[in-house]
């Protein structure tokens, strides 16, 4: 049995936003991704959108680049249209972020059900994300979901439910317990890492040493779990995104405190390194 491991850098992240400065061309965050080494990129749209990332295939195809799909469907229907995009785009995986938001996890049941069952025609997983504003938007609706809906599975993008709950460090047996079924039931994560208070912080400054401990140490409890649960050839799909501003904390010149590319490629480093720990080597 193979377990590989592959590392995608998100296009949304690449973004800049300095005012004043026009952006780069999509094609260039593209060729700079592929020139760092990463095994693909994210692209994150709603509806209005499938054109323009339907666009960029030729740019993946180029480069030698995978493509993973952050989807935004705004009502239940509006994700065949984007698991279309991302047939056509070769996705390896689909992560739902639904502007669907039922005010009960029961109510959500059917929703996250018709969308699993759409999903089945395709050759690509669909994951529902963790994420503030969405369909799994705080960890005891999702905790509460996942236990109604046992065939679903997540990406872990932990930072929204660390500030959704003003999670206190060091965790408390009960917060570890919630935490430890939300990484067991994730097959894909993604690297940002929130304090309490902020969705994104610096990964350097002092002050936040006890927050970057404390992601590392979730990404290697989800990793080695991922890895314990496959029983043939697989495929785990790791994806760096570190948001622009104002996910990105800024100054008064309005420019970032820290550098997020670095950042990122530090987060690759440190998730390879957990990866190899787990004795499965990077194919």
């Amino acid at each position: 049995m193979t377990l590989t491991l592959d590392i995608y850098q998100s296009l949304w992240a690449m973004e800049k936003r300095i005012p004043g400065h026009a952006e780069d061309p999509v094609e260039t965050h593209l060729a700079q991704i592929a020139e760092a080494g990463y095994a693909g990129a994210c692209v994150d749209p709603n509806v209005s959108e499938i054109e323009d990332c339907l666009q960029l295939k030729p740019a993946f195809e180029q480069h030698g680049l995978k493509c993973m799909v952050n989807a935004f469907p705004h009502d239940v229907a509006s994700l065949e249209p984007l698991l279309d995009m991302a047939a056509e785009m070769n996705a390896t995986q689909v992560n739902v972020i639904g502007g669907v938001m039922p005010l009960t996890a029961r109510e959500a049941v059917p929703v996250v059900n018709t969308w699993l069952s759409m999903a089945r025609s395709y050759d690509f997983p669909l994951l529902l994300e963790t994420h503030r504003n969405g369909t799994l938007n705080d960890l005891f609706y999702t905790l509460e979901v996942l236990e109604m809906v046992p065939e679903l599975r997540l990406c872990a993008d932990l930072s929204h439910f660390v500030v959704d709950r003003e999670l206190q460090l060091p965790l408390g047996e009960t917060d570890q317990g919630y935490f430890a079924t939300i990484l067991e039931r994730s097959d894909s994560f993604q690297g940002r890492i929130s304090s309490n208070q902020q969705i994104q912080i610096a990964l350097d400054f002092p002050q936040h040493r006890d927050w970057v401990m404390q992601y590392r140490q979730w990404w290697s409890q989800g990793i080695e779990g991922w890895a314990r649960r496959q029983q043939a050839d697989a495929t785990l799909n790791f994806l760096v995104e570190l948001g622009p501003p104002a996910y990105a904390i800024t100054g008064p010149d309005q420019r970032e405190l820290s550098d997020r590319w670095l950042e990122g490629l530090q987060i690759r480093e440190w998730v390879e390194a957990i990866w190899s720990d787990t004795g499965n080597g990077i194919a």
